[in-house]
Formats: structure tokens, sequence, C-alpha cells
């Protein structure tokens, strides 16, 4: 049995779910090794500007152990976020046949990096240029990410517009191997009806009218995810019997609440820890992701939702809007930025009684192909080829 070593930042509450697949599905004796406690216990998330602490088990089914990080401001915010001087040594005393790096741009990952020659590194990222950056510091920036990526024997792609990313580097194509984004997509599911059931009551807690269809954002509400313009783009199309709700907090909450306050039809509910996020979307008959920027780098809250089959839309410089929405079939991409263009599309989605089921009926045909199962056996294709051994490569096409 290969023996794989996993370099991550902190437990997080997307891949624990996968460690633990691929503890007990792979043929893999792997080891996580976490740079950072954030995420154990109770922490203040800046984003949703309050303490919080998951309710699903991150560190539990597979083996890990932390690496103690000297920074004097640990975190993933900066270079020296992650100070890890024994990094090194204690993947050495695990003696693994391979290595996945799920970061790299911190200082305890660039001294591993140029001082890991044991195994081969695989490396797996999310990044996009759908956001087009011009001049001589992007171009350099380029020049120094492609230089690094050389040090990976393989490369892991999350979907089309990480393959590019990859391929803009440098990457050959033969490196690449298709290992989507994925959430735990059986937890969903399986949660489905007593979520609709959870929903029917938590729609009529919040005071959204019985025979509303519901729009729904539910994340952080900061910048980069332009709730605002959402909300604009609500108050400018014309839809009866239709409410708008935002699930979460952060920095724009309270504009968000001024701008909302002489409308009806807006609603707020507060961040919903992991195991209430199945009702979350349950209410919903659309759910949209407005992002605007590079750092949308994925979005797997529309995974989630797509779980719970519902009709999504998203905004083109949302990472997965290439792969999981195929306009007019489950969903609809609109400009990022545009608000006009983002109620057009509300508009349209709405415009049909039954459209918006068949999109969400499709939305779970769809994201069946995006499951733990795909994501495990890019790694191991990746492995094999690291290995120089035979493998047969499930590319996504591009």
């Amino acid at each position: 049995m290969q023996k794989l070593a996993i370099i991550t930042s902190h437990p997080i509450q997307y891949y624990a779910p996968w460690f633990r697949y691929l503890a007990n599905q792979a043929a893999l004796d792997l080891r996580v090794f976490y740079l950072w406690n954030f995420g154990i216990g109770q922490q203040s998330d800046p984003g949703f500007q309050q303490v919080i602490e998951w309710d699903i088990p991150l560190l539990e089914g597979y083996d890990f152990e932390f690496v103690p990080n000297l920074s004097d401001r640990p975190g993933t915010q900066h270079f020296w976020g992650l100070h890890n001087p024994t990094l090194l040594q204690q993947v050495r005393q695990y003696q693994p046949d391979g290595v996945l790096m799920m970061n790299y741009n911190y200082a305890s990952l660039y001294h591993f990096l140029w001082h890991w020659h044991e195994t081969p590194i695989v490396f797996r990222g999310d990044s996009h240029r759908l956001v087009g950056d011009r001049g001589v510091k992007p171009w350099l920036k380029q020049q120094w990410i492609s230089q690094i990526f050389r040090r990976f024997a393989a490369c892991l792609y999350v979907g089309k517009a990480n393959y590019h990313y990859f391929q803009s580097h440098g990457i050959a194509a033969e490196r690449l191997f298709f290992s989507p984004h994925a959430v735990e997509n059986d937890r969903f599911i399986y949660q489905t009806a007593a979520a609709q059931a959870q929903a029917m009551q938590w729609k009529q807690e919040l005071g959204i009218p019985a025979n509303h269809a519901v729009i729904l954002f539910a994340g952080k509400l900061i910048p980069k995810k332009r709730p605002i313009d959402l909300l604009q783009a609500f108050l400018q199309a014309n839809l009866p019997q239709v409410s708008l709700l935002f699930v979460g907090n952060g920095e724009l909450e309270n504009e968000l609440r001024t701008k909302a306050a002489l409308h009806p039809h807006v609603y707020f509910a507060p961040f919903q820890n992991q195991s209430w996020m199945p009702r979350a979307y349950a209410i919903a008959d659309l759910v949209v992701l407005p992002s605007y920027g590079s750092g949308e780098t994925w979005g797997l809250a529309i995974n989630e939702a797509m779980c719970l089959s519902k009709a999504v839309l998203v905004s083109s410089h949302v990472g997965c809007a290439a792969d999981l929405v195929q306009p007019g079939r489950n969903g609809l991409v609109f400009p990022a930025g545009n608000v006009r263009a983002l109620a057009e599309a509300l508009q349209t989605a709405f415009d049909s009684a039954d459209r918006l089921s068949t999109w969400g009926q499709e939305s779970r045909r769809i994201i069946s192909h995006y499951s733990y199962a795909q994501t495990t056996q890019g790694l191991l294709n990746a492995m094999q080829f690291t290995t120089n051994k035979e493998c047969v490569k499930t590319q996504l096409p591009v």
C-alpha cells in the first residue's frame, strides 16, 4: 500500500470529508500534515465577522498531525503566516511514497519545495485566469509561478478554468489530471427530504410568504461575493411573488440591510453552520453566486446547492461556471459586475413556472460527476504517473 503525505494549511470543512474518503476507500496509507490549527474549536472568522465553530468533525476518520507554527501572526493572509521549521523533518519521518501539496505560497512550503527530493510531489490547486491581468507585474508573477510549478511531478486540476491556468504556466497536458472540486454529495443528498421539511418551517419563521419563490445568496457578505449586485438586480427585475434571502454575515451586511429596508420581500438570516446548510439550500428555488474578480476560484456552494437539485445562476468570474453551469439546462451565467445582465438573468429564470424545477433536476444529474470518487481517481492516476506505472487518464474535456 502506497504511503501519501498531504500537506495543507489547516483543517477545512470541505477537505476533511475527502480525507476521510481517501482513508476509507482508496488503497492508500495517508497522513495529513496541518500547518495551522485554525478551524479547531471556536475561532474568529474575519469574513463572517464573528466567532464560529464548525459543527461537523474535521479531524476524524484519517491520520493527521499538526506541525508547530512559529509565526508571530499565524494565518493564510500573508507569506510568513505559515512558519513551520520542522515540516521537512516530520514528513521525512513518515517516509511517504509521494506528497500531495494543497498550497505553496508560504514560507514553510517554499522551504519544503526546495529541499524535498525523496519522492514525487503532486500539487492540487484551483486558481484561474478568468480575470485577465496585464502589465509587467502580472507577467513577472506568471514567470515566477511557472518556475515553482516545475517542482511538481504532476498537477491536479479541478475544472476547465483551472486546467487552462496550469497550461498558461507551462504544465504539459500529460502532467495534468482531472480531480474535480467536490463536496460531501451523499450527506447533502441523504438529507434532502428532511431539509425540505425543515425549510418549510424556516420559511414561515423568516416571514417569507408561503406562495413566494426564493432567490438565495448563501455565504460571506463581502465585496468579492458582490451581494449588493444581487440586491440591485433583484430590485430592478419585475419578479412578482419572489423573495430574496441573504444567508450569512460580513462587512456589507449593514449596507445591504439599509438598501433593502424599503423593500418588503428581502430577508436576512445569520451564518448557518454546516449541518444546517441543506436546509438553507432547500428553501431556495434559485441559488445565485454573483462574485467578481479572481477570488472565487471555484464556488463550492454551487456544488452543495446542486446536490439538493437547485437551479443555479453564477457570474462569469466564478471558477465552476464552465463546469457546473450549462446555460439553459440547469442555470445561467451572466457577465460579472453587470447588474443589468444579472437582472435580466433573474427575469429569464422566473419566466416559466416549470423552468427552475427542470433546471434543478439537471443540476442533480450534473453534480453526480463531481464527487469524491472522481476527485480520488484523479489523484490515484497522478500518483501512478509519477511512479512511471501505466495509468488511464480520466480527463475533463477542455
